[in-house]
């Protein structure tokens, strides 16, 4: 690719990465802030502003975790083209989500996008561990935040509840503050977790174009991702906001605080744990995991509480992302570097 040519490639796709940052926060900006706004605790506006603030900062702590999952866990290398068409691809499905008001997994996204390049570029000589891990996570994810809101929940009926400040306002004021100081907590975790997703395809070609350390490329990309996930939360946040926290499951303060305390664990958690043991954090569905937990919390109060209708609606759209993403990603590389030679 003619020098030219590779820098438009390049500004375009960093372009694009902004943008998929932009989409991140306006449609999993909900993780975790739903419950908050749920239980009624916060309004939209002041929970974005607090998401804002921890996602950044996590992002910048933590971010490389991830960062490196996505850009060299699962293919050895993404070159200048690959990583424009694969977060151009992620892009198109996940505004097409974001539009239509369905909190779709923006880590299925871009990581099919990725295992759709892959596929194409180098064969089945991808990274078959890392990905059947991310896979596992998948799946492991949002039953763990499920059984964690159950628990926790029954907890605070059991003893919480039924103790003399169960009545008073003592009570409210403290599970208030539980809650917000959880909603902190999830962001941070959130901003750790999915600023990957928007920039992690880029680590490589930033460290080698910039000629420097890897660790001092994420966190200019990071600091760049975070940027634009809070942009994104603050203008277009509020629709799928509205969606899960007041459609999938009516919350109160009880139910909206166990939930929260377990989107947020269980997202940090498989963020940190997994990069300390094989040195790659696992890019989970920040989507799955709120969902799993406003459900799990949601039956620990009350079967009842449950929209199955709009449970159903929003995983089908989960289940089909990843088989469109791979596949439009393949395609549409297949056909530039076709076009290209």
């Amino acid at each position: 690719m003619v020098a030219w040519l590779l820098d438009i490639v390049l500004l375009g796709g960093l372009i694009l990465s902004f943008i998929m940052a932009f989409n991140i926060g306006g449609n999993d900006a909900a993780n975790p802030t739903d419950c908050a706004v749920g239980s009624g605790v916060l309004s939209i506006r002041r929970a974005l502003i607090l998401f804002s603030i921890f996602v950044f900062t996590g992002s910048l702590l933590q971010g490389f975790m991830v960062m490196k999952t996505i850009g060299r866990g699962i293919v050895p290398e993404v070159d200048v083209f690959g990583a424009f068409i694969i977060v151009l691809s992620a892009n198109i499905w996940i505004l097409t989500c974001t539009l239509l008001g369905k909190p779709v997994s923006t880590t299925h996204s871009i990581t099919s996008a990725v295992l759709g390049y892959g596929l194409v570029k180098y064969g089945l000589n991808i990274n078959v561990h890392v990905l059947v891990m991310i896979i596992l996570s998948w799946i492991t994810s949002p039953l763990c935040s499920l059984i964690i809101a159950f628990i926790i929940y029954k907890m605070l009926e059991t003893y919480i509840r039924k103790s003399i400040f169960s009545t008073s306002l003592l009570f409210e004021k403290i599970i208030k503050i539980l809650l917000i100081f959880s909603l902190c907590f999830s962001a941070y975790a959130f901003g750790a977790n999915d600023v990957g997703n928007a920039t992690g395809v880029y680590v490589t070609i930033a460290s080698k174009l910039g000629n420097i350390p890897d660790y001092n490329a994420m966190i200019l990309l990071a600091a760049y991702g975070a940027i634009g996930i809070a942009i994104g939360g603050l203008i277009i946040g509020p629709r799928v906001i509205k969606t899960v926290a007041f459609e999938v499951c009516r919350l109160d303060i009880l139910t909206g605080l166990a939930a929260e305390l377990s989107n947020a664990l269980t997202v940090y958690l498989f963020t940190t744990i997994p990069y300390m043991l094989m040195g790659y954090g696992l890019p989970i569905s920040t989507s799955y995991a709120t969902v799993g937990s406003i459900i799990g919390a949601g039956i620990a109060k009350s079967r009842k509480s449950i929209n199955k209708t709009v449970t159903i609606s929003i995983a089908m759209f989960w289940v089909l992302t990843v088989p469109i993403t791979a596949a439009l990603c393949g395609l549409m590389y297949f056909i530039g570097v076709t076009i290209i030679s």
